[in-house]
C-alpha cells in the first residue's frame, strides 16, 4: 500500500475534523509579556510622549487582530474614574514616575466591593488583570507619569462606576465608535 502525503490541514479518517478557532476558544496571548516587551522598547514608546494638562493623552502603540497596545501619560492629578474594560483583559506597566491603582471585587451576589488599600506602581511595576477587573488609576505624585498597557480582546467598550460608600454602581457604558 503506498503512502500518499495529505495537503496540509486535512484530516485523516481517523481525526476528527478542527474548527478554526473563535474568539472565545482561541488562546489568549500573553499580555505580559507583550507589555513587558513593549515597555522596554523605549524608542518605539518614548517619541510619541506628550503631557496634557486637561486630560490624560495617549496613542495607540500596536493594533493586532487578537490584542491592542496603547501609551497613556499621566500629569499629577490626573486620573481614570471607576471603570472596567468591557470584557478585555490586560495588562500594564508603569515606564516613567509612579500610579496608585484602587480596585474593586465583583461577585455574582453584589455589587462590586471597593478594595480598602490603594496598589502603589512605581516605575518598572507590572499590573495584570483579568476580564472582570474593576479599578480607577490616578497620577498622586508631583512628577508626571507614563504607562504602557496592552488589552485583548482590542478594547471595544468599556463601563464607568460611581461609588455609594464601599460599593460601586455601574453607571454608564461607552462604545468605541460611539461615544468614546
Amino acid at each position: 500500500m503506498s503512502r500518499h502525503a495529505l495537503p496540509q490541514n486535512q484530516p485523516t479518517q481517523n481525526q476528527p475534523t478542527q474548527k478554526r478557532p473563535t474568539r472565545k476558544t482561541r488562546p489568549r496571548h500573553n499580555l505580559v509579556e507583550i507589555a513587558t516587551r513593549l515597555a522596554g522598547q523605549h524608542q518605539l514608546w518614548e517619541p510619541l510622549v506628550r503631557y496634557d494638562p486637561i486630560s490624560r493623552y495617549y496613542a495607540r502603540l500596536a493594533s493586532e487582530p487578537d490584542f491592542e497596545a496603547w501609551l497613556l501619560t499621566w500629569v499629577p492629578g490626573q486620573g481614570t474614574d471607576w471603570h472596567d474594560h468591557g470584557g478585555s483583559a490586560g495588562a500594564f506597566v508603569v515606564v516613567r514616575g509612579e500610579l496608585t491603582e484602587r480596585t474593586a471585587t465583583v461577585s455574582q451576589f453584589g455589587p462590586p466591593r471597593i478594595v480598602e488599600e490603594p496598589r502603589v506602581l512605581s516605575d518598572g511595576s507590572l499590573r495584570a488583570f483579568g476580564t472582570k477587573h474593576i479599578h480607577k488609576v490616578t497620577n498622586s505624585r508631583l512628577e508626571p507619569a507614563v504607562s504602557v498597557h496592552v488589552y485583548s480582546p482590542a478594547l471595544v467598550e468599556m463601563n464607568s462606576y460611581a461609588e455609594d460608600g464601599p460599593r460601586l454602581w455601574q453607571t454608564g457604558s461607552q462604545l468605541i465608535g460611539v461615544n468614546w
